[in-house]
C-alpha cells in the first residue's frame, strides 16, 4: 500500500471506532480532526475525552495559522514533526517554527537563573515581541512559564497546545489554562508528548486541504 492510502485507511478505522465510543455523539468539525490525527498518531483513543478546547479554540488557531502567526515549540521533535510543507502554503514564507531549546543563552540563562531550559526558552520568546502559538509537549514548566508571562501582560501568546507528557506537575500544568482567557488546545492527564503537539500543528494544516 503507498503512504497516502495506509493513512486515508487508518483515518477511515479511527472513524469508524470513533463514532462506535461516541453513540451518537458528534463533535465539531475541526476539533473532530485534531482528536482522529492525534489518535492518528498514538493509536490511543483516550484523547478523544482528554483533549479539551476552550473558547473556540480549534478555529482560533485555524485562523491563527492562516494569518501567518509564529509558532514556538518546547522540543526540536516538536518542530520536526509539524509539516514544513504545509505550514509553508498555510501560513505564508514570513511565518516561522521556532524551538529556543538548544540554544547557548538559553542554557546560560537558565543556569543563571536557577530554571529550566524550557522556562528560558519562553522568556526569549517573549523577546520576540509578536504574537505567538505556543505548542508544548514535553515540559510543564514551559507552561507554567508562559501562564506567568501571559498574567504579567510580558508574552503574546494567542494560544496554547498544552499537550507535555509526564508525571511531576504535568497535570497541574495544563489544568493552569482551564480558565485561561486565550483559546487553548489542552491534553488533560499525563498523556501527551511532541509529537501530539506536533499532530495537533498538522491537523489544523491540513484541514480542507
Amino acid at each position: 500500500m503507498r503512504p497516502e492510502d495506509i493513512e486515508r485507511r487508518s483515518l477511515e478505522i479511527i472513524g469508524k471506532e470513533l463514532a462506535e465510543r461516541r453513540n451518537g455523539r458528534v463533535k465539531p468539525a475541526l476539533e473532530d480532526a485534531v482528536i482522529k490525527r492525534v489518535i492518528h498518531t498514538t493509536a490511543d483513543f483516550d484523547f478523544d475525552d482528554n483533549i479539551v478546547f476552550t473558547h473556540d479554540a480549534a478555529q482560533a488557531a485555524f485562523d491563527l495559522l492562516r494569518s501567518g502567526v509564529d509558532i514556538v515549540t518546547d522540543t526540536m521533535m516538536a518542530l520536526t514533526g509539524i509539516n514544513k510543507t504545509a505550514f509553508s502554503k498555510v501560513c505564508g514564507n514570513n511565518a516561522r517554527i521556532h524551538c529556543f531549546m538548544a540554544d547557548d543563552d538559553v542554557a546560560a540563562a537558565a543556569a543563571r537563573n536557577g530554571t529550566t531550559r524550557a522556562a528560558a526558552s519562553v522568556d526569549k520568546a517573549a523577546l520576540l515581541g509578536k504574537p505567538l502559538i505556543f505548542a508544548a509537549g514535553n515540559a510543564p514548566t514551559a507552561l507554567i512559564r508562559i501562564h506567568e508571562l501571559i498574567n504579567k501582560n510580558i508574552l503574546d501568546a494567542k494560544l496554547v497546545i498544552a499537550a507535555p507528557v509526564g508525571f511531576v506537575n504535568v497535570v497541574e500544568a495544563k489544568e493552569l489554562f482551564l480558565d485561561a482567557e486565550i483559546p487553548c488546545i489542552i491534553a488533560r492527564g499525563r498523556k501527551g508528548g511532541s509529537a501530539v503537539a506536533a499532530s495537533i500543528v498538522n491537523a489544523l494544516l491540513y484541514f480542507n486541504r
